[in-house]
Protein backbone atom coordinates (compact mmCIF):
# COMPACT_ATOMS: atom_id res chain seq x y z
CA UNK A 1 0.00 0.00 0.00
CA UNK A 2 1.31 3.47 -0.84
CA UNK A 3 0.83 6.66 1.16
CA UNK A 4 -0.17 10.05 -0.13
CA UNK A 5 1.59 13.03 1.39
CA UNK A 6 -0.05 16.43 1.11
CA UNK A 7 2.53 19.23 0.91
CA UNK A 8 2.33 21.79 3.75
CA UNK A 9 1.51 24.61 1.37
CA UNK A 10 -1.67 22.82 0.27
CA UNK A 11 -3.00 22.45 3.79
CA UNK A 12 -4.79 25.85 3.82
CA UNK A 13 -6.89 24.67 0.92
CA UNK A 14 -7.78 21.54 2.88
CA UNK A 15 -9.01 23.55 5.86
CA UNK A 16 -6.12 22.76 8.19
CA UNK A 17 -4.38 26.17 8.23
CA UNK A 18 -3.65 27.27 11.76
CA UNK A 19 -2.50 30.56 13.21
CA UNK A 20 0.33 30.90 15.72
CA UNK A 21 -2.14 30.33 18.56
CA UNK A 22 -3.24 27.03 17.00
CA UNK A 23 -6.72 28.12 15.98
CA UNK A 24 -8.12 27.20 12.63
CA UNK A 25 -8.62 30.40 10.72
CA UNK A 26 -10.14 29.38 7.40
CA UNK A 27 -13.62 29.71 8.89
CA UNK A 28 -13.26 33.49 9.05
CA UNK A 29 -12.82 34.10 5.32
CA UNK A 30 -15.60 31.59 4.67
CA UNK A 31 -17.93 33.51 6.98
CA UNK A 32 -16.97 36.81 5.36
CA UNK A 33 -17.66 35.38 1.90
CA UNK A 34 -21.02 33.99 3.00
CA UNK A 35 -21.92 37.50 4.17
CA UNK A 36 -21.75 38.57 0.51
CA UNK A 37 -24.71 36.22 -0.15
CA UNK A 38 -26.75 38.04 2.49
CA UNK A 39 -25.71 41.41 1.10
CA UNK A 40 -27.00 40.53 -2.36
CA UNK A 41 -30.19 39.00 -0.91
CA UNK A 42 -30.79 42.24 1.00
CA UNK A 43 -30.19 44.28 -2.15
CA UNK A 44 -32.41 42.04 -4.29
CA UNK A 45 -35.30 42.41 -1.84
CA UNK A 46 -34.66 46.16 -1.65
CA UNK A 47 -34.80 46.49 -5.45
CA UNK A 48 -37.94 44.33 -5.67
CA UNK A 49 -39.78 46.49 -3.12
CA UNK A 50 -38.73 49.67 -4.88
CA UNK A 51 -39.78 48.22 -8.25
CA UNK A 52 -43.26 47.38 -6.91
CA UNK A 53 -43.71 50.84 -5.35
CA UNK A 54 -42.60 52.54 -8.57
CA UNK A 55 -44.66 50.17 -10.75
CA UNK A 56 -41.73 49.55 -13.08
CA UNK A 57 -42.50 46.38 -15.09
CA UNK A 58 -40.04 43.59 -15.81
CA UNK A 59 -37.75 43.37 -17.76
CA UNK A 60 -37.22 47.14 -17.62
CA UNK A 61 -33.88 47.59 -15.84
CA UNK A 62 -34.35 51.23 -14.82
CA UNK A 63 -37.16 53.78 -14.80
CA UNK A 64 -37.10 55.98 -17.89
CA UNK A 65 -36.29 59.70 -17.53
CA UNK A 66 -39.95 60.65 -17.88
CA UNK A 67 -40.96 58.11 -15.22
CA UNK A 68 -38.30 59.38 -12.84
CA UNK A 69 -39.33 63.00 -13.44
CA UNK A 70 -42.94 62.13 -12.61
CA UNK A 71 -42.37 59.90 -9.58
CA UNK A 72 -40.10 59.99 -6.52
CA UNK A 73 -40.67 56.22 -6.25
CA UNK A 74 -39.14 55.79 -9.72
CA UNK A 75 -36.07 57.76 -8.62
CA UNK A 76 -35.78 55.58 -5.50
CA UNK A 77 -36.06 52.48 -7.69
CA UNK A 78 -33.27 53.71 -9.98
CA UNK A 79 -31.05 54.42 -6.97
CA UNK A 80 -31.74 51.03 -5.35
CA UNK A 81 -31.09 49.29 -8.67
CA UNK A 82 -27.85 51.21 -9.18
CA UNK A 83 -26.62 50.31 -5.67
CA UNK A 84 -27.23 46.65 -6.47
CA UNK A 85 -25.58 46.84 -9.89
CA UNK A 86 -22.56 48.67 -8.49
CA UNK A 87 -22.12 45.99 -5.83
CA UNK A 88 -22.32 43.26 -8.47
CA UNK A 89 -19.59 45.06 -10.44
CA UNK A 90 -17.21 44.90 -7.46
CA UNK A 91 -18.18 41.46 -6.17
CA UNK A 92 -15.92 39.31 -8.43
CA UNK A 93 -12.86 41.26 -7.27
CA UNK A 94 -13.88 40.97 -3.62
CA UNK A 95 -14.55 37.24 -3.82
CA UNK A 96 -11.39 36.45 -5.78
CA UNK A 97 -9.24 38.74 -3.65
CA UNK A 98 -10.59 37.29 -0.41
CA UNK A 99 -9.98 33.72 -1.56
CA UNK A 100 -6.43 34.44 -2.70
CA UNK A 101 -5.50 36.52 0.36
CA UNK A 102 -6.90 33.85 2.68
CA UNK A 103 -4.31 31.35 1.42
CA UNK A 104 -1.64 33.15 3.46
CA UNK A 105 -3.49 35.77 5.52
CA UNK A 106 -6.94 34.42 6.41
CA UNK A 107 -7.73 36.80 9.26
CA UNK A 108 -6.76 39.83 7.18
CA UNK A 109 -8.78 38.53 4.23
CA UNK A 110 -11.85 38.08 6.43
CA UNK A 111 -11.47 41.53 8.00
CA UNK A 112 -11.14 43.30 4.65
CA UNK A 113 -14.04 41.43 3.07
CA UNK A 114 -16.22 42.06 6.14
CA UNK A 115 -15.43 45.77 6.15
CA UNK A 116 -16.35 46.01 2.47
CA UNK A 117 -19.61 44.08 2.98
CA UNK A 118 -20.62 46.25 5.95
CA UNK A 119 -19.87 49.37 3.92
CA UNK A 120 -22.07 48.10 1.07
CA UNK A 121 -25.05 47.65 3.39
CA UNK A 122 -24.70 51.31 4.41
CA UNK A 123 -24.09 52.35 0.80
CA UNK A 124 -27.31 50.61 -0.26
CA UNK A 125 -29.37 52.11 2.57
CA UNK A 126 -28.08 55.61 1.81
CA UNK A 127 -28.48 55.32 -1.96
CA UNK A 128 -31.98 53.87 -1.61
CA UNK A 129 -33.25 57.13 -0.12
CA UNK A 130 -33.44 58.46 -3.66
CA UNK A 131 -30.67 60.97 -3.02
CA UNK A 132 -27.47 59.70 -4.68
CA UNK A 133 -25.38 62.00 -2.49
CA UNK A 134 -26.37 59.90 0.55
CA UNK A 135 -24.75 56.75 -0.85
CA UNK A 136 -21.35 57.65 0.56
CA UNK A 137 -20.65 58.58 4.14
CA UNK A 138 -17.33 58.00 5.89
CA UNK A 139 -17.88 54.29 6.43
CA UNK A 140 -19.59 53.42 3.14
CA UNK A 141 -17.29 55.62 1.09
CA UNK A 142 -13.85 55.77 2.64
CA UNK A 143 -13.79 52.47 4.53
CA UNK A 144 -15.47 50.61 1.66
CA UNK A 145 -12.98 51.96 -0.88
CA UNK A 146 -10.02 51.27 1.39
CA UNK A 147 -11.29 47.72 1.94
CA UNK A 148 -11.56 47.18 -1.80
CA UNK A 149 -8.12 48.62 -2.58
CA UNK A 150 -6.60 46.68 0.32
CA UNK A 151 -8.04 43.36 -0.85
CA UNK A 152 -6.67 44.03 -4.35
CA UNK A 153 -3.25 44.85 -2.88
CA UNK A 154 -3.12 41.98 -0.40
CA UNK A 155 -4.24 39.42 -2.96
CA UNK A 156 -1.53 40.66 -5.32
CA UNK A 157 1.04 40.43 -2.52
CA UNK A 158 -0.18 36.93 -1.62
CA UNK A 159 0.36 35.77 -5.20
CA UNK A 160 3.87 37.24 -5.10
CA UNK A 161 4.51 35.37 -1.82
CA UNK A 162 3.24 32.12 -3.31
CA UNK A 163 5.37 32.48 -6.44
CA UNK A 164 8.48 33.34 -4.41
CA UNK A 165 7.91 30.23 -2.28
CA UNK A 166 8.10 27.94 -5.32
Amino acid sequence: MSAITIPKEYVPCAGERTQADGTRSVAYPAAALVSTFWLTVFQTINVGRARRRAKIPYPQLYAEKAEAAASKDAVIFNCAQRAHQNTLEYLPTIITGTLITSLRHPILAAALCSAWVASRFLYTIGYSTGDPAKRNNFFSGVIGSLGWFAIVGTSTWTVIELIRAL
